[in-house]
């Protein structure tokens, strides 16, 4: 199997420093099931590929066999398909550009450049579409070239093998782990054991774009091989960030992440929802849309208040609308409770007739997970089409992520946050998208409050000018 990765950037040569291999030199690195070369077919300043070849060993691949094929240990596309055998190879001998790691020149680890990968062979049963569906999303070109079963009888039709193309510009880590994630999803037949472990390299390695793919489910269940109580750990760990033992929500001087940093950050939470409730209750709303609504804590609290006669509850996860069924105790909730409170499954991001004309729309810590490039998409759906009368947003204030020592300078709270906004960013958003969209915005600190970095949580109230 063979990938290769190409770049145009001046000087293309930094590919190498990039790949922490020198060009003028082939190497070989031993695997478990084989071996690996590493080899630059061409490098100057204009243009630079380097190869990465895999050799399986039939002896060792021998006992790797997996069907009920007689002769599967000695007839199979193994040697031939890029696979997870191609994964590991790329962890041993591109760990370091994987990880986002150049040793000699740091930055250019940081720097999207002009990158190509051609990747031979490409299995997929479901046939091209599925490479495009898995790797366009992600801002690729993508050309695919496929492969008859047999040059000599072409009437036996097409192989479910593809010669892939991906060019983007972009990080080489994140080219790196996107093939490192979606081959193995592809060719849906890993080489190794998959346990509980892989959920973590699948959060690690997903990080930045796995949670918002629109494959999201597909990839997850291609890559833990169908195993349905480690894909249900992972979307679970993907739609509950809270879930997630971070410095989120650690208070000054504190440095146990143990029982005591957990009830901390479920008194900040609460904090957030008490606010954004007392907000609610001060308009006057009575029918309200919770967007991203997560296992419906603040629906929980919407219900025990009879001034809120209908309750909308929104999310892109079927799982996490399942968990706040449960968080309702829909099953026993009285009928005409129920008649209150609605579950619906949809995206922050597309319109949707069945929320607009509400009194108030809640967003409790989403914005920062969606990419910045998608904030133009939501001002549209949610202050244009949805346009309710009140809109109500939280978000982490960055200026007071200085306060918690175990969080590193630059260092966001949480690895799904696309960004964290600082008090003035987060009015230079706001305050024009409200003059553009004709709302009011004011704005209020949320949690312990610094003196010079403000409290941990900023909240924009949006008020409707003709409300």
């Amino acid at each position: 199997m063979l990938l290769t990765i190409t770049t145009t950037c001046q000087p293309a040569t930094d590919l190498g420093y990039l790949l922490q291999k020198h060009p003028a030199r082939a190497q070989t690195f031993g695997l478990g099931f084989g071996q690996a070369r590493v080899f630059f077919p061409e490098s100057h300043e204009g243009r630079c590929t380097a190869a990465l070849l895999v050799d399986i060993d039939p002896i060792k691949l021998k006992r790797r066999g997996t069907t009920d094929f007689a002769l599967d240990q000695y007839v199979n596309d193994r040697p031939y398909v890029a696979s997870s055998f191609l994964s590991v190879a790329i962890n041993r001998v591109f760990g370091s550009a994987l990880r986002g790691q150049c040793t000699e020149r740091p930055q250019l680890a940081e720097a999207a450049i002009p990158l190509q990968a051609d990747i031979h062979v490409v299995p997929s049963r479901q046939g091209g579409k599925a490479i495009g569906d898995l790797f366009e999303p992600l801002g690729y070109d993508v050309d695919i070239t496929p492969h008859t079963l047999d040059d000599q009888f072409p009437d036996w039709g097409e192989s479910p093998y593809y010669t892939v193309c991906l060019r983007s510009t972009i990080r080489l880590q994140d080219l790196l782990n996107h093939i490192y994630v979606l081959i193995p999803v592809l060719d849906d037949g890993k080489h190794y054991y998959v346990g509980a472990e892989e959920v973590d390299k699948l959060m690690s390695h997903g990080q930045g774009w796995l949670a918002d793919h629109p494959q999201r489910e597909f990839i997850v269940e291609g890559y833990l091989k169908h195993q349905r109580n480690l894909k249900d750990e992972a979307l679970s760990r993907f739609d509950e960030p809270h879930a997630i033992s971070t410095p989120m929500e650690e208070e000054p001087g504190e440095q146990d992440l143990g029982e005591e940093a957990v009830e901390t950050e479920l008194r900040l939470y609460q904090q957030r929802l008490q606010a954004v409730l007392a907000q609610l209750e001060q308009c006057g709303a009575e029918r309200v849309i919770d967007m991203g609504c997560g296992p419906g804590r603040l629906l929980q609290m919407l219900l025990e208040r009879s001034q809120f006669k209908e309750i909308v509850g929104v999310d892109v996860s079927h799982q996490m609308l399942d968990r706040a069924r449960k968080t309702l105790n829909f099953k026993r909730m009285p009928t005409r409770q129920r008649e209150r409170v609605k579950l619906l499954q949809g995206s922050l991001t597309y319109r949707d007739h069945r929320i607009e004309g509400y009194d108030a729309a809640v967003l409790v810590e989403v914005i920062e997970h969606l990419d910045p490039e998608r904030l133009p998409t939501l001002e549209r759906v949610l202050f244009a089409s949805t346009r309710p009368a009140t809109v109500l947003i939280t978000t982490p204030n960055s200026d007071y992520n200085a306060v918690w020592p175990s969080l590193p300078a630059g260092d966001r709270r949480h690895p799904d946050h696309r960004f964290e906004w600082s008090r003035q960013e987060f009015r230079a958003w706001a305050e024009p998208v409200a003059e553009q969209f004709g709302y009011r915005v004011r704005f209020f600190p949320i949690g312990p409050q610094d003196a010079k970095l403000g409290a941990p949580t900023q909240m924009a109230a949006f008020t409707r000018i003709d409300s």
